[in-house]
């Protein structure tokens, strides 16, 4: 432990055990990070040309899938559909990332410069900037419009992520990564998805598990040492987020665009058990964490619950 930790008994345990020491953890990251950092531009064949008959996501994590419009809808349009959500969701994850840059750079503004837990905050912030230009490209590549949250959900994060507690931004980290990254890992294995986005969720996968380590450890270590109040407001803007972020989750444009009727689509897709437990599956992991933890509390529970995202 630090010296500090080693004064503070509250630093040694919590519910999921020992509290492990946070240059340590950094260290371990960044020896990571030097084995296994990519650069999409090169590691990417940007110019291959499409497959025939491929999916730009596994069929499965389309929205609409086993609804009775997807039963209705010809394969054709079934992934037109495919390729505009994945750019909704790569428009969603730019957005994610970039508030994540935000509340990363206000963490450890007051942290010691030459410190390992910042030199790998530093380097997870150059990952992102990384994936961030990839998801762009991807979007690009794909012949779609990127699909921005609506407004109001954009100025209700600014106000999220401007008063933020340091618990709440790790929480929120946690949120925007790991339900995309569950159904990444379900996407860069399957054969019936286009090589080239095989490629980019193998990157982010890969970088990603690193960020979600910091981010686990230092939510442990916030919520273990955080005032009461600090806790409290952590729970409640941790169900804001979720809240925000599910109904952020894939735009609504992206019906229209492939010749839907919004309405009907999105009627269907709230109906939908299998898209209920979809995105459920996707959280899990999360919840359970954050339950042992202490953030699903109180009302952040109902606001979580309220998202569809926690049974």
């Amino acid at each position: 432990m630090t010296t500090a930790g080693a004064r503070d008994p509250r630093l040694r345990h919590d519910a999921l055990g020992p509290l492990r020491d946070r240059e340590s953890v950094a260290r371990r990251l960044l020896e990571a990070s030097a084995k296994h950092s990519f650069d999409p531009d090169r590691e990417l064949d940007w110019d291959a040309p499409f497959e025939d008959g491929k999916w730009f996501l596994p069929p499965e994590l389309v929205s609409l899938h086993d609804t009775p419009l997807w039963r209705r809808m010809p394969e054709e349009q079934r992934q037109d559909l495919a390729r505009h959500e994945a750019a909704a969701l790569t428009s969603l994850g730019i957005w994610f990332e970039i508030i994540l840059i935000q509340l990363l750079v206000r963490h450890i503004y007051d942290k010691p410069l030459t410190s390992r837990h910042v030199r790998y905050a530093l380097t997870e912030i150059a990952d992102e900037c990384r994936h961030s230009m990839m998801f762009a490209r991807m979007i690009e590549r794909l012949g779609t419009p990127a699909y921005p949250v609506p407004r109001r959900y954009h100025g209700i994060a600014r106000v999220l992520k401007t008063f933020s507690t340091t618990p709440g931004s790790f929480a929120a980290t946690l949120l925007g990564e790991e339900i995309l990254d569950w159904m990444q890992r379900l996407t860069f294995p399957d054969e019936r998805v286009q090589p080239l986005i095989r490629g980019i969720t193998r990157i982010h996968v890969i970088e990603e598990a690193r960020h979600v380590r910091y981010a686990r450890e230092e939510l442990r270590r916030q919520m273990a040492t955080a005032p009461r109040w600090e806790r409290e407001l952590t729970r409640i803007s941790c169900g804001e987020a979720a809240r925000v972020f599910s109904v952020c989750f894939v735009s609504p444009r992206v019906y229209t665009d492939v010749g839907l009727d919004r309405h009907e689509a999105v009627a269907q897709v709230r109906a939908s058990g299998h898209r209920r437990e979809v995105m459920r599956s996707g959280a899990r992991r999360l919840t359970d964490f954050l339950d042992d933890t202490g953030v699903l509390g109180g009302a952040g529970r109902r606001l979580w619950r309220s998202s569809g995202l926690l049974a």
